[in-house]
């Protein structure tokens, strides 16, 4: 594959790396951007692998507790200006809501009646392209719920209650204090805005995410010439840290920077009078994923001057 100057761009943001470290990372791996990445990073050449681009989308993210069930939606715009519409607004408090019995799946969801129309949501989406002008989607959901215990929401940079630009629930399951479970939920929805963990537990988290943290971390240890015995030992308290990085049982509580989540929630019975489990937590942000198209004005000019 040919290394272009678009390529070389997009791994240069991705990784901070140089220009020509980038060209040569692209070629060692055949024009494999994210080859490229793990290439830089065994070479010490980038600190760590970004997520793709900058945040591309407005919107805005809706979030909705309804007894022992929360659901979470984004909804994307063009526009900031469309998200601080008030018929946006309600749109996406409407779909959160609806959302609650028909968790995840987006064409379900599109299905559903829209109240006080006559219109399912997916209809009420496309009127709503067509009277506001902008194009939008209803881009992902999802849902959680517990048998006995609190699901807790979290919106952060709110623009009204339950709608913002990351939104946060956590499910914790115990008999005890309901009170004292909503507290410990707030925060830990907090610490999850923050930190934004990949998995609940190490044994949830992506296997392939670990394997290529694994190569990583296998090609630097080699680099140090030490013996395999010693090797082996690095990469497994390597791998640790790794954990203790994107796994929110693992992470270290931002509330007070010492005690490990797992630690927290185990603490957590006392006060509330039973033992409490983090059962789940899901974590939307506006955009994730989604790169922005940036446009050139001056080419756009020099094309139209012919």
């Amino acid at each position: 594959m040919a290394v272009t100057a678009a390529l070389v761009k997009e791994l240069r943001e991705k990784t901070g790396a140089g220009m020509m470290d980038c060209k040569k990372a692209l070629s060692e791996t055949d024009g494999d951007l994210e080859a490229a990445v793990d290439w830089l990073r065994t070479k010490g050449l980038a600190a760590a692998a970004k997520k793709s681009g900058r945040v591309a989308t407005e919107g805005l993210v809706g979030v909705v507790v309804k007894g022992n069930k929360g659901a979470v939606v984004e909804v994307n715009s063009e526009t900031d200006f469309v998200a601080r519409n008030d018929s946006f607004q309600a749109f996406v408090e409407n779909v959160t809501a609806l959302a609650i019995d028909t968790g995840a799946d987006i064409e379900a969801l599109k299905g559903v009646a829209y109240p006080g129309t006559g219109r399912t949501v997916g209809d009420e989406l496309t009127n709503n392209i067509a009277t506001i002008g902008e194009n939008m989607s209803i881009r992902r959901a999802a849902v959680v719920s517990v048998t006995d215990g609190v699901v807790v929401p979290y919106v952060h940079n709110a623009v009204k209650p339950g709608l913002g630009k990351i939104g946060v629930l956590v499910a914790l399951e115990s008999t005890g204090d309901k009170d004292k479970l909503a507290e410990l939920g707030k925060q830990i929805a907090m610490h999850i805005a923050a930190t934004a963990p990949q998995s609940l537990s190490t044994d949830d988290l992506d296997p392939a995410a670990i394997e290529r943290e694994r190569a990583v971390l296998i090609e630097q240890a080699r680099a140090s010439g030490k013996p395999d015995n010693i090797i082996e030992k690095m990469i497994e308290g390597r791998i640790r840290k790794f954990y203790q990085e994107v796994v929110l049982l693992e992470q270290t509580f931002v509330i007070d920077g010492e005690t490990q989540i797992r630690k927290v929630v185990e603490a957590a019975a006392k006060d509330a009078g039973a033992p409490v489990t983090l059962a789940a937590f899901v974590r939307l942000q506006l955009g994730e994923g989604i790169e922005k198209e940036q446009a050139d004005f001056a080419a756009e000019v020099a094309a139209l001057a012919g």
